[in-house]
């Protein structure tokens, strides 16, 4: 079986056939999804997803283009969210200086709300990062001298010196199906060595569909494409893969269970 740890159930391209997409990646063997909110007026849709679909939990965040239009998002809204028994994560927040869609500092401080929450809650926290490794890296040391918390990068592209520093600070990786392109190269050198017990794999659905689907919307359905590239590129196998990552998915997401969900 497999989970696909970062999909956008509520946005176009997807919403419009959820339950066809479900049901497509259900026979496609994946057996979980965590659908991810990026500013607070899809917090209700994606919770109320998850209340209706078993194998769909829920995360609550503000993804870093959004900060400006949340810079007044206190922790208390969070964690509010938060203790809703279907929002496992936090998430995704950040730092993207590739658009800079907002402002750095507001970034830079609503990513510490969030970290925060993690902290308070023991949720982990979903990071996007674009073209800001040594800020978001800095951010990652100050915070964890504060206090542990579980983390994640999602959809991971940086520099393989940032996924070391991220691994030495105990965070796990996720791959999407950028990993598949023809051009990332060094993507791929780095994800043979990602540890096994810090992997997930995502479609970051309707985005970045994976070969052999380029072109294509994303789905659900395609976290098998992306793990079927990566076993053969670790020399695993898929089933192996598989195993490892949605054993490692609720290793880091303990507020979804394994057993209700029936894996």
């Amino acid at each position: 079986m497999l989970i696909d740890s970062h999909c956008h159930l509520e946005y176009e391209g997807v919403v419009e056939d959820q339950n066809g997409v479900l049901d497509r990646a259900r026979a496609a063997g994946i057996k979980g999804f965590l659908n991810i909110s990026t500013r607070r007026s899809e917090w209700e849709r994606v919770v109320g997803t998850a209340e209706r679909e078993p194998d769909v939990w829920a995360s609550v965040g503000i993804h870093p283009h959004e900060a400006d239009a949340h810079a007044d998002l206190g922790a208390a809204a969070l964690l509010e969210a938060a203790a809703h028994p279907r929002v496992i994560a936090i998430g995704e927040t950040g730092l993207d200086y590739y658009y800079d869609k907002s402002d750095r500092e507001v970034q830079q401080d609503l990513f510490r709300t969030h970290i925060g929450v993690a902290r308070a809650t023991g949720l982990p926290i979903i990071i996007h990062t674009r073209d800001a490794e040594e800020d978001t890296a800095r951010i990652l040391r100050e915070e964890m001298e504060k206090g542990p918390f579980p983390a994640l990068i999602h959809c991971f592209t940086a520099s393989a010196e940032f996924g070391r520093t991220v691994l030495d600070l105990g965070l796990t990786i996720s791959l999407s199906g950028i990993v598949t392109f023809k051009n990332a190269k060094d993507l791929q050198a780095f994800a043979k060595d990602v540890p096994s017990d810090r992997l997930l794999v995502e479609t970051d659905s309707p985005f970045l569909a994976p070969i052999p689907h380029r072109g294509r919307k994303c789905e659900p359905a395609f976290t098998a494409d992306t793990a079927r590239f990566v076993a053969d590129l670790r020399g695993e196998s898929l089933e192996e893969l598989g195993a490892n990552t949605t054993r490692n998915f609720f290793a880091l997401f303990t507020k979804a269970s394994p057993v209700e969900q029936g894996a």
